[in-house]
């Protein structure tokens, strides 16, 4: 599946975070959202990721922005990944790859030469009336919230 794009109205979803509670999008409805999909909880660049959106996480809800995290990790390793690292926010485990393919974030990846389908790290950022105002494909994982906030003036 292919990316949304801007003005895109985006897929609802339900799933289960890290501490066993059901989120759904529509749940939101009436706030900016930050869903950022990474590929695997625990792995340096998704640590970063995370990192970085939690160290900003005042400044980012200041402006409004609700954010959730979702990747195909099991809800305990989402639990983990959040108590290891205190992340204000919820985590999904979607292990069906529902929401990541509604979302365009499940595809074919290259690694040394080698293709193979995977989590593609990309971010929505989703307005208050549940449509796409921006996507970002390449995320600069140790500088996420930075490049959010810019985007979004």
């Amino acid at each position: 599946m292919a990316y949304l794009n801007i003005g895109d109205q985006a897929p609802g979803f339900t799933g289960t975070d890290q501490n066993g509670n059901q989120i759904s999008l529509k749940d939101f409805k009436g706030n900016k959202i930050i869903l950022y999909f990474y590929p695997k909880a625990n792995t340096p660049g998704c640590t970063a990721e995370s990192c970085n959106l939690r160290d900003n996480y005042d400044d980012l809800t200041g402006k409004g922005f609700k954010i959730i995290g979702v990747s195909a990790d099991s809800v305990e390793k989402q639990k983990k990944f959040a108590d290891k690292y205190d992340l204000p926010f919820p985590l999904i485990a979607d292990e069906e790859r529902e929401i990541l393919k509604a979302y365009g974030a499940w595809g074919m990846k290259k690694l040394y030469g080698r293709e193979y389908e995977g989590i593609l790290r990309t971010t929505y950022v989703i307005d208050e009336n549940g449509r796409i105002e921006k996507v970002f494909k390449k995320v600069k994982t140790k500088d996420h919230a930075s490049q959010i906030l810019e985007a979004m003036k």
